[in-house]
């Protein structure tokens, strides 16, 4: 098995722990702002500090960066940003598994955002791959009998999936663009300054927008601080996965957080699934087999 999906069955491990924590969190004492400030806080000291270490043990200045790389960093960051605001907001309103399956979406969409942006191509059968995963969407969105189309859910899980997508990409854009033969440089570096210019834009929002969530992120250490941690890990993975493969496959191969989510939701939060629910997840995790068997 190529080292590229290990690491991304590693990163949708962690990513997944880390919503279980943000729900819990975010539900009980932090906004969805603050929920996502403790992600980047807690996180950039140590991606800060792993970057450096790994330099120091395989004997390597820090690299040079491509201008570039900037704009896919902030690109990149905001997007992030914005997408996690989406999905702790989600999974307010919807129980977690279908939370996570919305925030999915971004398998599809990366694609083609990595198609305009990159210039990754696309073929037939991914296509065919991308309307089948839109109809699981379509299954999860569609209003039980007698009831109203949750028109919010919709709007932030498909939010989170087209910001998550583009993400993806320019963070994968901005891995490249790291001058270094060695993925772990250009992943561990890419994150650091990736997490940083988050920290410094949440903390910027918060000062103007709710300051006082600022002081309630540093109350809760104990488990913000395990929430950043987590994210460090997960982020890690993503991004060295990133420099190993094309967003769109990595996303695809990530879609394994979708049986993670159900088996948190179901042993965490006592959530259970409809069969409509049941159908249409298993409808989008079959678009992303296909994905990846004709990609």
């Amino acid at each position: 098995m190529d080292a590229w999906i290990l690491i991304t069955f590693a990163a949708a491990t962690f990513q997944t722990l880390r919503f279980v924590l943000q729900k819990r969190l975010s539900a009980k004492e932090l906004s969805a702002a603050g929920a996502t400030f403790a992600r980047f806080i807690y996180s950039f000291p140590f991606a800060f500090a792993i970057a450096l270490a790994y330099q120091q043990i395989s004997a390597q200045a820090w690299p040079q960066i491509a201008p570039v790389f900037w704009a896919y960093c902030v690109i990149g960051g905001i997007s992030q940003i914005l997408a996690t605001v989406c999905v702790v907001m989600l999974l307010g309103r919807r129980n977690f598994a279908v939370g996570v399956t919305f925030k999915k979406t971004e398998v599809i969409l990366a694609v083609i955002v990595g198609l305009i942006v990159l210039g990754d191509g696309i073929s037939v059968p991914s296509l065919a791959a991308v309307l089948i995963g839109m109809g699981g969407v379509l299954m999860l969105s569609k209003p039980g009998k007698g009831g109203g189309w949750d028109s919010a859910a919709v709007a932030l899980g498909l939010g989170s999936g087209v910001l998550f997508a583009i993400s993806g990409v320019t963070y994968r854009g901005a891995t490249l663009s790291v001058i270094s033969d060695d993925p772990l440089i250009r992943s561990s570096v890419a994150l650091a300054l990736a997490t940083l210019f988050q920290t410094l834009a949440m903390l910027v929002w918060l000062v103007w927008h709710d300051r006082p969530q600022i002081t309630k992120v540093l109350n809760a250490w104990r488990r913000a601080g395990l929430i950043g941690v987590l994210s460090l890990f997960g982020s890690l993975s993503w991004f060295t996965a990133f420099t190993l493969q094309s967003a769109g496959l990595v996303k695809a191969v990530g879609q394994v957080e979708l049986i993670l989510s159900i088996l948190a939701g179901r042993l965490l939060f006592g959530e259970r699934l409809s069969g409509r629910e049941l159908a249409g997840i298993a409808t989008i995790g079959l678009s992303v087999v296909v994905l990846v068997l004709v990609s």
